[in-house]
């Protein structure tokens, strides 16, 4: 189901305020949506950018609460809890862009080429590791399918680069709804 305009602009209201309480500036956060697609459980990545560049990105890919919940809890973790950046301080919060990507369920790939760079994401799993990249990452890198999937083994999997032609290595796709400010 895709959101429209509305629900997206109370999407990403939503999110603002969620950081806008976190960080003290507003008492209370305002009355969660109302529209329905807010009570669906899918998996959402919430991204913060500032300049342009990644300031915080963290996700869920398991549908296990309401969408509402979601956004909400992910907006404050990826201001505060990615591990590749100093958590966010209030004085940063106005020079920071939400992006909010609504999942698709997770698809089994047969064969990596069956990928389609900017359409699917994926996620790499193999030895207990874990690793995925939004469909956006493809369109804002630029790069072939074969370094898209090498990058996604050696530096978000912790695997070797050609993991992703190991045949125990399960690959994953889905699609994203991309809801940006600006």
């Amino acid at each position: 189901m895709m959101m429209d305009e509305s629900s997206k602009q109370a999407a990403l209201t939503l999110a603002r305020e969620a950081l806008r309480t976190h960080f003290g500036l507003i008492k209370a956060a305002p009355p969660m949506p109302t529209a329905a697609i807010f009570q669906e459980q899918r998996g959402v990545f919430v991204t913060l950018t500032m300049g342009g560049k990644l300031r915080g990105c963290i996700g869920d890919l398991e549908a296990n609460k309401p969408l509402c919940r979601a956004i909400t809890e992910l907006a404050v973790a990826a201001a505060t809890r990615d591990p590749r950046f100093p958590p966010l301080v209030a004085a940063e919060l106005d020079q920071v862009d939400l992006e909010i990507s609504l999942l698709t369920p997770l698809q089994p790939v047969s064969h990596w080429h069956e990928i389609k760079l900017s359409q699917h994401g994926v996620m790499v799993e193999n030895q207990g590791r874990r690793g995925l990249f939004l469909p956006q990452v493809a369109t804002e890198t630029m790069w072939d399918l074969e370094t898209f999937l090498r990058i996604l083994c050696s530096q978000k999997a912790g695997l070797p680069p050609d993991a992703y032609l190991d045949p125990k290595t399960k690959l994953f796709t889905f699609e994203a709804e991309v809801i940006k400010e600006n």
